[in-house]
């Protein structure tokens, strides 16, 4: 797998239509570092799939610039720039006359790229997202699941191994347990492949989960706040954004950090849920009121305790 990635930057971009006084996205500055994955949310008519599709130029730039690495999009040619960038949509777009392997294999074709190429690139993409090349390759769309479906869709946008990634809402329209099963797949995905992502949702939950930083959009497109997730639970900038993220926050804040992310306390002799050290402070929250315990046990790698956290330390940290 390549490790290639690359800058992105809005350098105050803004989007007009005819007809329109007011613009779709207004003076848009950001950047989306190397390897980041950028989440755009905000609420219907805050322009985040506009600025997103103005990347690979679906839609045209009205003022300002975007800039790939050095290279402006405007400067680029359209079908050489779309074929650089992994698109990713909520239905897929999978091309339904087409077997799983020929749909993934479908800008490598473009490229050039030779046969013994193709399939092994396929092959290597087909098993990374769970989907084993030997059982899924010949299958045809019709004969996947929508969670299936989605996976050949990312399969596909990384074929070509581009620098960057846009996702549009890709898992919008699967089940609750496909959805958080996909998310957390992609992030796996993501810690090996490093792509520059830009993700567009309207959840705030998703995007806090799946952003390494996210940019919440005010109604006419303009920028809120753009941050880190724990910044803007911890420190909306106004009222816009802390109405946006929800009064929860501070629960959303505990989903952020593990339990093998804190200093721990002692056992001795404490009593609880015993939990992995991935689980979430929230999800150790949500253990510890089920179970009606002040303390949860924390296991290491061989399921052993190597220490506790209480209620009270768990506390302290919602209302910090």
């Amino acid at each position: 797998m390549s490790d290639v990635a690359a800058r992105i930057v809005f350098d105050h971009v803004t989007k007009r239509y005819p007809g329109r006084a007011a613009p779709a996205v207004d003076d848009l500055e950001l950047t989306v570092e190397a390897g980041e994955i950028c989440v755009l949310v905000g609420p219907s008519g805050g322009g985040k799939t506009t600025a997103m599709r103005m990347v690979n130029r679906l839609i045209d730039i009205t003022e300002g610039d975007i800039r790939i690495g050095d290279q402006s999009v405007r400067d680029s040619d359209v079908t050489e720039l779309r074929r650089g960038i992994g698109y990713v949509i909520q239905q897929t777009g999978l091309f339904p006359h087409m077997t799983v392997a020929e749909n993934v294999a479908t800008v490598p074709r473009l490229l050039g790229w030779d046969k013994a190429r193709i399939d092994a690139r396929v092959d290597e993409l087909l098993d990374l997202v769970d989907l084993p090349a030997v059982d899924y390759r010949s299958r045809y769309a019709s004969q996947l699941s929508g969670g299936e479906r989605q996976r050949v869709g990312l399969a596909r946008a990384l074929a070509a191994d581009p620098p960057v990634m846009l996702m549009d809402e890709p898992f919008g329209a699967l089940d609750p347990i496909t959805r958080t099963r996909l998310q957390y797949e992609f992030l796996r995905i993501h810690g090996e492949v490093r792509k520059t992502v830009i993700f567009v949702t309207h959840d705030i939950d998703e995007a806090i989960l799946m952003g390494d930083r996210i940019a919440i959009l005010r109604p006419g497109g303009r920028l809120a706040q753009y941050d880190t997730p724990e910044e803007i639970l911890a420190h909306p900038a106004d009222e816009f954004v802390a109405d946006f993220v929800g009064a929860d926050r501070g629960l959303k804040r505990l989903s952020l950090t593990r339990l093998d992310e804190l200093e721990l306390a002692p056992v001795d002799g404490a009593e609880g849920p015993a939990l992995e050290g991935s689980t979430t402070l929230r999800d150790a929250l949500s253990a510890m009121l089920s179970e009606g315990s002040r303390v949860v046990l924390v296991l290491d790698g061989d399921g052993r305790p190597r220490g506790s956290l209480s209620l009270d330390a768990l506390s302290e940290r919602l209302v910090s």
